[in-house]
């Protein structure tokens, strides 16, 4: 082998280290695209299968009824937790209040850390799904809930147990395929 031919050939390691960035890049994409598209809006919850926390929460500023954990027992039903001031509330409100006028499940409010006039001009707006709605302006109660963010949705079963959490707005998919079917099942075993 002459000189000039042995200049010209590549080892065999540096094509190794030149496709290592490449691959690296293609591993990064790929975990961002799967995060970017994967609808998973579930996240792990130790409330799950437990007791709600007590709490008794005054009622929102116009509405006679509180919330109470007392609330929370005798039927399945959902709690939402919302402010007037979160963004992808309101994005979930209309599918809230076509929800309520079917009667398919009582739902109920906890109003996060909310000026009473804001969150009064919130439901005035885009509607009032709740049948009892509590103030929660320290963000105590939310805390022991362990909410994440703005909105998160629960479904509790007729004896005050969280049966299944959704973090995030939901929207009419993850509404028919992830809450609805865990409502229809909790009220089909309270009535068996």
């Amino acid at each position: 082998m002459s000189g000039i031919e042995r200049n010209v050939r590549k080892p065999r390691w540096f094509v190794l280290i030149a496709a290592l960035p490449v691959t690296v890049f293609v591993a990064i994409a790929a975990a961002f695209l799967w995060g970017l598209f994967n609808n998973e809006d579930s996240l792990p919850s130790t409330m799950l299968g437990r007791d709600i926390p007590e709490f008794d929460l005054p009622p929102i500023d116009g509405r006679e009824n509180g919330l109470s954990a007392a609330d929370l027992h005798g039927e399945v039903s959902l709690v939402n937790v919302w402010a007037s001031w979160c963004v992808p509330c309101r994005v979930e409100m209309p599918l809230l209040v076509e929800l309520a006028q079917t009667k398919t499940v009582l739902i109920h409010g906890i109003n996060l850390k909310d000026k009473p006039a804001a969150a009064r001009r919130f439901l005035a707006e885009l509607g009032d799904p709740y049948d009892r709605i509590g103030a929660d302006s320290s963000g105590r109660t939310s805390i022991d809930w362990g909410v994440y963010g703005v909105p998160e949705t629960f479904v509790i079963d007729a004896e005050g147990s969280i049966a299944y959490k959704h973090v995030g707005p939901f929207d009419r998919q993850s509404l028919e395929n992830d809450i609805l079917p865990v409502v229809r099942r909790l009220q089909q075993e309270q009535g068996a």
